[in-house]
């Protein structure tokens, strides 16, 4: 049934009052209101809101600067989640395994290693300080802290010069082990090494530097601004494994000893330790 002519003008008026008033609303030529405000009123709104976001601005700022007031650049103000420093491995992979007669296989472990061992080359080193070994080296007073030697040819075996594998290719890998840069006190720095274990089997290590042991003269650390260039001493520990121990999976845990250094909590297994498994073929 069609419309009327009557009904049609009503629709079609309607329509245009609908338009209409979607038009005054953006911008009405009567009232010069744009969006149902005047110029003026949004110069206010915007004026009002300007200084109310300035204000808050100012007081996060205000906030912040005194907060880094109270900041030591050098030592940590709250340390007691990394009183005691982790460990890490270099290759870092916690499940290192290849085959010793497929240079492919380990060629991504060897080159992390020769890129991780870079900043040790004697040639960088020697511009360092000699240091005392077993003395601490205090340098409370000074601006900038120098920085100890710590060659890569003290790794001996595991620093990539003579054997340039790492120990890959004969199948007895070297594990290069860390502590995490936290600012460590001259006592918790007393007497530190690292020491291996494997859960699986009576594994042969060797350690580089002799017994795992990381000198006094690296310590204390002062942080990355106070102490630039500074290097952590690392140890190398080469696993003597025999064709007995291959196609095993051997876990190996390393520890930090220390004085005043744990490593034994058993809430965080990463405190003072890390663990890491290795299986090498044929």
């Amino acid at each position: 049934m069609s419309s009327s002519p009557q009904e049609d003008k009503k629709e079609d008026k309607k329509e245009e009052k609908k338009s209409s008033s979607w038009r005054d609303f953006i911008y009405n030529p009567q009232t010069g209101e744009f969006m149902g405000r005047t110029a003026t009123s949004w110069a206010l709104i915007f004026i009002f809101y300007l200084f109310f976001y300035g204000f808050l601005a100012g007081m996060f700022s205000l906030t912040m600067w005194v907060m880094l007031q109270t900041l030591d650049e050098n030592v940590p103000r709250h340390r007691d989640r990394v009183a005691n420093p982790g460990l890490v491995i270099r290759p870092p992979s916690m499940d290192i395994a290849f085959s010793r007669s497929d240079p492919e296989k380990y060629g991504e472990y060897v080159k992390h290693l020769e890129d991780f061992l870079k900043p040790y080359n004697d040639s960088i080193q020697e511009r360092n300080d000699l240091c005392l070994v077993g003395e601490y080296t205090e340098q409370d007073g000074e601006q900038e802290k120098k920085v100890c030697q710590f060659k890569r040819s003290l790794l001996r075996q595991c620093s990539g010069l003579s054997d340039t594998t790492f120990g890959y290719a004969e199948g007895k890998p070297c594990i290069l082990v860390k502590m995490n840069r936290v600012s460590i006190e001259t006592g918790n720095a007393s007497e530190t090494q690292i020491s291996c274990v494997s859960r699986d089997s009576a594994l042969a290590m060797q350690y580089f530097p002799s017994e795992g042991r990381l000198d006094k003269m690296y310590f204390p650390y002062y942080g990355k601004k106070a102490h630039p260039g500074y290097v952590q001493p690392v140890v190398a520990v080469k696993l003597l494994l025999t064709k007995d121990d291959y196609d095993v999976e051997q876990t190996v845990e390393c520890k930090v000893e220390g004085s005043d250094l744990r490593n034994n909590d058993d809430r965080d297994k990463f405190l003072g330790r890390v663990t890491f498994r290795v299986k090498v073929s044929e």
